[in-house]
């Protein structure tokens, strides 16, 4: 492709992320801080989440370097005044280090396991109409 030809790509997809928005659709760039997630395109397409990819998540409790690249990561995504979900959270551990540091929303294991649809259903209806435990951490 050439750089022409991705400029126009990319001005599409800005263009059609903010018809999204227009709509009241929340936008989310999923896997940040692995392959394409390049903060030029994060600041330039204006998404409402980000979404920490969970190879830097797992374990990042106990593994400094981790932890160092979650920490600036959550402070840049701040910055940006960004929703920030961390993905593939596992351990309790885990959890309360994402809280410290800024993370708003958690997806994984800890939480809850893919199930099937009818299961969800069910399992939805139950949270909707009943009590929610209070982490201090929403769930996605």
């Amino acid at each position: 492709m050439t750089k022409r030809n991705q400029l126009a790509a990319t001005e599409q997809t800005r263009a059609t992320m903010a018809a999204l928005k227009g709509l009241g659709v929340l936008v989310a760039i999923d896997d940040f801080g692995t392959g394409y997630s390049s903060l030029g395109y994060i600041s330039w397409l204006r998404p409402d989440k980000l979404k920490v990819d969970m190879s830097l998540v797992s374990e990042v409790d106990v593994d400094a370097k981790r932890a160092g690249l979650v920490v600036a990561g959550l402070a840049m995504v701040r910055g940006l005044h960004l929703i920030v979900v961390a993905e593939g959270v596992e351990t309790e551990a885990e959890q309360a280090f994402l809280q410290a540091h800024g993370c708003d929303m958690a997806q994984g294991y800890l939480r809850a396991r893919p199930i099937p649809a009818p299961e969800f259903e069910t399992w939805m209806a139950r949270v909707d109409g009943g009590p929610r435990p209070e982490t201090g951490m929403a769930a996605t």
